[in-house]
């Protein structure tokens, strides 16, 4: 695995702490959110994202399959490449009525998808090496914002293509959506709030690309993986290109399979909901209670109501469960990569 690739990732990927100053990231911009994703606030306390607080010890590529990443390009309708919405409401330890974050977003995005083909056991290559690799990702960045207002809104929409290196012939090429609101909560937002939920959110969106565009190479190049080949649906996930896979073994189930056509809108069942599991960097959270329909929150941040199935860094977490006419429940619970860990929580009145 490339050092430098793995150090560039853990120190800037997803709201980058340390990567800048404040003043870098809000500087001129009128109104804009005091402190908010930049290198740190005025007493030098640096925003730390989720990635960096939990860093994952990388490991070394599981396939053949190598590929280059080239920065990814900023298609979003804004003045401002740093600019991902407005805030409207309060939030703990921010002012203002932009939401900023400390470096472009095609820069954030470009290191995130890169993050996640290392992480998922691609060969990632960089500098003169980069022109041995036998896949080039591209791609354009058409919607990542997030307005901070009564319910927390996010969009993100993250085109790729993958090239074969030796021919240039486009092997693959899909849109990844991803869209989500929530409550904060009775107590509300702050800072942190915000970035663990942006991390979420973008971390969904590599993962869905590169499950899209492993499962397509498998097909083409199957000597390079030690997987079966394949295509898979997922949610959010519109197909432009994709290799034509050999036709399936008859089977009762049903089957939701598309195959597109170049320059034409490709037609399909719609896809197969996505499942949150455990991977090999990240550990899967089953959190029940007796009633259901509680309000879960990890390390302080509203993910949900239970039943909850939630991929999360391994690590020690505190949860705490609320519903209304109920005690909050309050436990610590440890998240293993890899592993999967349920939590029952019976509320008492």
């Amino acid at each position: 695995m490339n050092v430098l690739l793995q150090r560039s990732v853990l120190s800037c990927l997803l709201l980058l702490a340390g990567c800048s100053t404040i003043g870098s990231a809000v500087d001129g911009v009128k109104n804009s959110v005091s402190g908010v994703f930049g290198g740190g606030d005025t007493q030098g306390n640096a925003l730390t994202s989720v990635d960096k607080q939990n860093p994952s010890a990388s490991t070394l590529p599981k396939y053949a399959a190598s590929v280059r990443v080239v920065k990814y390009v900023d298609q979003r309708k804004t003045a401002n490449p740093r600019l991902l919405g407005e805030v409207t409401t309060h939030v703990g330890g921010m002012s203002g009525s932009e939401l900023l974050i400390d470096q472009d977003v095609s820069d954030l995005t470009t290191l995130a998808i890169k993050k996640r083909f290392d992480s998922e056991g691609f060969q990632v290559m960089e500098g003169s090496s980069a022109n041995n690799a036998l896949f080039e990702i591209s791609g354009v960045i058409k919607e990542l914002t997030l307005n901070i207002k009564e319910r927390d809104q996010i969009s993100i929409g993250v085109e790729s293509t993958v090239k074969e290196v030796a021919t240039g012939k486009v092997v693959w090429s899909g849109l990844v959506t991803e869209k989500n609101e929530r409550f904060a909560g009775i107590s509300g937002n702050n800072k942190d709030d915000v970035v663990a939920y942006l991390n979420q959110e973008i971390r969904i969106v590599t993962k869905k690309t590169i499950e899209a565009i492993g499962a397509s190479l498998m097909a083409t190049r199957p000597e390079l993986f030690n997987l079966t080949p394949g295509t898979k649906p997922i949610q959010g996930v519109t197909v432009y290109v994709a290799p034509t896979a050999a036709a399936p073994v008859a089977s009762t189930a049903p089957v939701n399979v598309a195959i597109p056509v170049v320059g034409a809108a490709t037609a399909s069942a719609a896809p197969a909901a996505y499942t949150p599991h455990a991977s090999a960097t990240e550990g899967l959270l089953l959190v029940n209670t007796n009633p259901s329909r509680a309000k879960v929150y990890l390390d302080g941040v509203y993910f949900g109501m239970s039943p909850l199935r939630l991929e999360m860094v391994p690590g020690v977490h505190a949860i705490s469960v609320k519903l209304e006419g109920y005690k909050m429940v309050t436990e610590k619970v440890s998240v293993r990569k890899g592993d999967n860990t349920e939590l029952e929580l019976n509320l008492e009145r």
